[in-house]
């Protein structure tokens, strides 16, 4: 029996990359795992992290949801309560980090990066505490970032901005939902070597830049910010509330340097 055994989990964006790897270790763990994607295009994707799940002998199932959309949210939950229970461990990790300068930001753009990046955790968060109240059991964690605390890059102000306040609002919920033994903390990751940073990491110079940055000389892998999550989900953690975890190698303890992030 894994440290989750039977537990209901929900991770938003679990198609691919951090997500998917979340996902798969919290089935390793013994969890029940519901698979949020958000396009036609990505279930697929998200059936093949189901088939994953489920071979370590715990129940998936896939759910579409735009996170940001709270009637697809509430519809979301609804099917995760028919088929697997009600949430007890909901990891909100969909996140989008479009790459525009702050002179170049469209107003679609802003809005949907706060769509997915901040209201998709309050959303979220607001319908799984109602019964996590009730049982007086839960376990909320946010996936956020390094540029939380720093700033990252450059070209993606209106992320940073997103990831800050998400950090904030990790912390409100934690102090409002403490009292109800529900735990509320976050998980930072740097730059981790999955599809959304294909592109960006595709550039050897800017690949070798980012390792160059990070104090342990190497970028971090999806699997560790889903050792990080099934740590901060199970009773392990049970006094670690409004914390935000950094799976970073140490790159917000240091001062960035200049050369460290390039404009791309």
């Amino acid at each position: 029996m894994g440290r989750l055994a039977d537990r209901v989990a929900l991770v938003t964006g679990a198609s691919r990359g951090i997500g998917e790897a979340i996902a798969i270790r919290l089935a390793e763990e013994g969890a029940h795992v519901a698979i949020n994607y958000t396009s036609d295009r990505s279930r697929p994707l998200a059936e093949k992290v189901k088939e994953q799940v489920e071979a370590h002998g715990v129940k998936a199932m896939v759910v579409q949801a735009d996170v940001g959309n709270k009637q697809q949210v509430e519809a979301m939950f609804e099917q995760v309560r028919g088929q697997l229970g009600e949430v007890e461990i909901l990891v909100n990790n969909a996140g989008i980090a479009p790459f525009e300068p702050f002179m170049q930001v469209s107003e679609e753009t802003w809005d949907r990066t706060y769509n997915t990046n901040v209201k998709s955790i309050f959303v979220a968060s607001q319908l799984a505490a109602k019964s996590m109240i009730e049982k007086r059991y839960g376990k909320i964690i946010n996936v956020l970032s390094t540029a939380s605390l720093m700033v990252t890059s450059p070209v993606i102000p209106h992320y940073q901005s997103s990831k800050a306040a998400a950090h904030m609002l990790t912390k409100g919920m934690a102090i409002e939902l403490g009292k109800y033994n529900i735990n509320v903390n976050a998980v930072g990751p740097s730059t981790v070597d999955t599809d959304m940073c294909t592109d960006f990491l595709a550039d050897p110079e800017i690949r070798a830049k980012e390792i160059e940055a990070n104090p342990m000389k190497r970028l971090g892998t999806s699997r560790q910010i889903g050792d990080a999550v099934v740590f901060l989900a199970s009773e392990e953690a049970m006094q670690i509330n409004g914390h935000l975890l950094m799976v970073d190698g140490g790159l917000t303890v240091k001062a960035a340097q200049p050369d460290d992030h390039m404009e791309h």
